[in-house]
């Protein structure tokens, strides 16, 4: 790297170099929170300019929807088996299948992303919203409902990798912490609309549950209009124009992938490991607990609505929090904090059955979304620079894929613990002692991980410092292809290969 001054503690984590004893020993002492100077958050916002809140905005709205989209099938169960003449647990496969199949769709648009950029794939991503949502609204058979959410699993699955990216890349350092929790809890407010929208246009037309899938179509036509009026972000033009100096940015684009299977295959299974751990906490804890309200403590549709407005209130409030706080705490230690406290709330969120749940609903999901706050910016700060939203996105979702039957496996478990059946004789089944027990093994699973995982807090995504690109062009960076606008190498739109106008902001 001659001829080039890095700040080391930007370019490499802390963990580089250790041999493995090493590194195992000191995942207790580095947990120490680093208690860096408590920014103001408003200060914080302030720093972002048009072009960061551009980016941000639409990436955030984009995965509130994803977040709606997904969470169309849990609301809706009960109507689904009731017209597809099959039972909760037959239809929580629809569940399942989605989150089996984006690990697919993670991996195809997450490489496009990475090597053509972040907008088209986005575009293409919703484009197949609209198709697969509305085919959805018009099933008729079981089988038909299953195909078409196994390919929505797959569109779904290329979305998070390049909202995260798109979002976060260009911010600020000081500022990812706060913008990775409010970045997260597009899925928490996704949740929240789903739910408030279930209850707008469920069973409240004579098509049931299907005006809800119609409607879940439309807006991602107005993400695609937004996304069109937007070039790429500053890191990845400044990614494609390294390569292309270095000769061929195809070529390039091979050479860092191998630099980073190299380099990061440990950290990559890692992430997928933790990962699953994640989903397992987000799915376990909300996939069946619309249904628990229902099934086991009988609640009617305004109390199951209530109930799940607040919890979602409580999902966004921690994921913000302890993103921000995680910049002066540490992510792990943040992590670790929230799992502790999740766990100690499991009782009151499975068993107390009548109003006061909403409190417990509250916390517990402020527990669980905050752990998750962390996550986006945590996951970039570990992946390598020319593969952010490959990674990303592909260990999210190989994560989901693990935790895929989390919902199926608690609709199963759930039916060897029946309760006496309402008085219309639905069956009840104890989904508390089932949500529990699961979420209990999940939290320790995540506690061990996080203890043993690394971290690479306030990490500088720009190519500058990128130690992988340096190795891959087998050269040192250069100012100009840390700013590839300067030059005006890329076009209008950021599209580095067209490579003739000036970049605008």
């Amino acid at each position: 790297m001659a001829g080039q001054t890095f700040d080391e503690a930007n370019v490499y984590p802390p963990h580089h170099g250790m041999s493995a004893g090493t590194y195992l020993a000191t995942r207790i002492s580095s947990l120490k929170p680093p208690m860096r100077k408590a920014p103001n958050p408003i200060r914080l916002l302030r720093m972002l300019d048009r072009h960061h809140w551009a980016f941000f905005s639409i990436a955030f709205i984009a995965w509130t929807w994803d977040a709606f989209d997904f969470f169309t099938v849990s609301l809706t169960t009960s109507q689904l088996a009731e017209t597809f003449g099959k039972d909760v647990t037959d239809i929580t496969w629809g569940i399942t299948l989605v989150l089996m199949l984006r690990s697919v769709g993670s991996i195809i648009f997450g490489i496009a992303a990475d090597r053509y950029g972040r907008k088209w794939p986005f575009i293409v991503n919703n484009l197949l919203f609209i198709v697969l949502e509305l085919a959805t609204g018009f099933t008729q058979t079981y089988s038909q409902f299953l195909a078409t959410r196994a390919l929505f699993g797959i569109a779904m699955g290329g979305l998070y990798g390049n909202a995260a990216a798109t979002a976060l890349e260009d911010i600020p350092d000081e500022a990812r912490g706060l913008l990775s929790g409010m970045l997260q809890q597009g899925y928490a407010l996704g949740y929240l609309l789903a739910a408030a929208f279930a209850r707008a246009l469920v069973d409240t037309t004579p098509h049931g549950w299907r005006p809800l899938y119609w409607f879940g179509a439309a807006p991602p036509a107005l993400f695609i209009a937004w996304r069109l009026f937007l070039p790429e972000t500053n890191t990845f033009i400044a990614h494609q124009e390294l390569r292309r100096t270095n000769g061929s940015i195809g070529k390039t684009f091979v050479e860092e992938g191998k630099v980073a299977v190299k380099r990061h295959w440990i950290i990559l299974v890692y992430l997928v490991l933790l990962m699953a751990g994640f989903n397992f906490m987000s799915h376990g804890s909300q996939d069946l607990y619309p249904t628990l309200l229902k099934n086991e403590f009988g609640f009617n549709a305004n109390q199951v609505t209530i109930t799940q407005v607040v919890a979602n209130l409580g999902a966004i409030t921690g994921g913000t929090v302890v993103g921000f706080c995680s910049q002066i705490f540490g992510r792990r230690f943040s992590i670790i904090v929230m799992c502790i406290l999740g766990g100690a709330l499991l009782y009151p969120y499975g068993f107390v059955s009548n109003e006061r749940i909403i409190a417990a609903a509250f916390f517990e999901q402020f527990a669980v979304q905050g752990a998750w706050g962390v996550i986006p910016v945590h996951l970039m700060e570990l992946s390598p620079g020319a593969f952010r939203t490959f990674v990303v996105g592909t260990a999210y979702q190989l994560g989901n894929l693990v935790s895929s039957a989390s919902s199926t496996i608690e609709a199963t478990i759930g039916e060897r613990f029946p309760l006496p059946p309402l008085q219309s004789g639905v069956k009840r089944y104890n989904y508390g002692i089932v949500i529990s027990i699961f979420m209990g093994a999940v939290y320790a699973y995540v506690i061990v991980l996080a203890i043993l995982g690394p971290e690479h807090l306030g990490r500088n995504m720009d190519v500058a410092h990128d130690a992988d690109a340096a190795e891959a062009t087998g050269h040192p960076i250069s100012e100009k292809a840390s700013n590839p606008a300067a030059d005006g190498s890329a076009s209008d739109d950021g599209d580095i290969e067209k490579g003739s106008t000036h970049h605008k902001q």
